[in-house]
């Protein structure tokens, strides 16, 4: 049932990479694979942008380098969970912790200061970091990643297990810390 599907350009929001399995998912699983005429009725929907947890693959450097919102959950399964940001010139993704997830996060693009420690008065674990690099946050560790640079910082995260809902789009810091004062595995006081 599963076959890569040809490369397609011009596509809003998250369908403008390729290769990449396409499923007409809207909130149920597919009964049938799409094929190339019927892509631009689906991808060009903003609905979709939760690919999981169907079989997937991306280029994801690209992927990453084009995604506008500061935050859109690309990929959540039942133990892993893909996510892209975007972080504007001076903007952070804001102190927090997650208890029970571990995160790896890839900068694509970009520059700024990565701050960890065990207590949240207590971040005393700081580096600088740029495209290419990645920072491993181990479950239970205070973090922020502030942009330094004069362009946004594009980067990927992976959660094991998922810490945001499936399909999460936050357009904005400003949505994101509205949004996340509801969720219950984000935390920002302890």
């Amino acid at each position: 049932m599963s076959s890569i599907n040809q490369p397609v350009s011009n596509f809003m929001l998250v369908c403008w990479y390729q290769p990449m399995y396409v499923w007409p998912c809207f909130n149920f699983y597919p009964t049938h694979q799409m094929n190339q005429a019927e892509y631009p009725s689906v991808l060009t929907q903003r609905r979709q942008t939760d690919f999981g947890p169907m079989p997937f693959t991306i280029n994801i450097e690209e992927a990453t380098k084009r995604n506008q919102t500061f935050r859109t959950a690309l990929w959540t399964g039942d133990h892993l969970q893909l996510t892209l940001m975007s972080i504007s010139p001076g903007e952070d993704i804001g102190l927090e912790i997650h208890p029970h997830v571990d995160q790896f996060i890839r900068l694509e693009e970009g520059q700024g200061i990565v701050q960890m420690g065990s207590r949240k008065d207590q971040v005393d674990f700081e580096r600088h970091v740029q495209d290419n690099d990645i920072i491993i946050i181990p479950a239970g560790t205070w973090h922020n990643l502030t942009n330094t640079g004069a362009v946004p910082i594009k980067l990927y995260s992976i959660y094991a297990p998922p810490n945001h809902p499936r399909g999460t789009v936050h357009e904005t810091k400003a949505i994101a810390e509205e949004m996340e004062s509801t969720h219950t595995t984000h935390k920002t006081d302890m």
